[in-house]
Parts: C-alpha cells; sequence; structure tokens
C-alpha cells in the first residue's frame, strides 16, 4: 500500500493505491488522521485501490465520524472490486 496526501489549505486529497487490509489499515490510519487538523474538505481518491478488507472500511468510517464535525469527506474512483467489497 501507498498513500500520498496533498493539503491545499483546508482540502486534504488522500491517494491510495495497493491494499488497504488488515495489515496495511493501520499504517493508513496513522498517516492520515495526523494531517486532519484543520480540514475541512477531505477527498480519498481510490483509483488505484486494488482491494479492501472491512478493516480498510473500519479506517474509512473513522474518518467520517472526524469529518463529521469539521467538514466533509467524499471517497471518488473507487474500482468494481472496491465497490463491491464495500457492499458485501
Amino acid at each position: 500500500m501507498e498513500v500520498k496526501t496533498i493539503k491545499e489549505n483546508e482540502k486534504l486529497t488522500v491517494e491510495v493505491s495497493g491494499r488497504l487490509d488488515t495489515l496495511t489499515a493501520p499504517e493508513f490510519e496513522s498517516k492520515v488522521e495526523p494531517e486532519l487538523a484543520g480540514v475541512k474538505d477531505l477527498v480519498i481518491d481510490l483509483k488505484d485501490l486494488e482491494y479492501i478488507s472491512s478493516a480498510g472500511l473500519r479506517v474509512l468510517m473513522g474518518l467520517v465520524k472526524i469529518m463529521k464535525d469539521q467538514g466533509e469527506m467524499k471517497v471518488i474512483n473507487p474500482s468494481e472490486v472496491v465497490m463491491d467489497a464495500a457492499i458485501e
């Protein structure tokens, strides 16, 4: 898994690639959460994410809770495989 963060004023874009699973979810969380101070617009770009497990979905839901109090969050460009995992 690779995580790239792009911060522009109050907007944070997070690009994640590879797999977001039990092994990588804690790393993803530890890279993103410290960047959220002062962020009002969070965009999670999943265009290069190959797989997400329930552990990865839990981290995304945790980010939703944080952003609910300080702004909004969007998840963009999920692949069909990632969408299927999120729905099941």
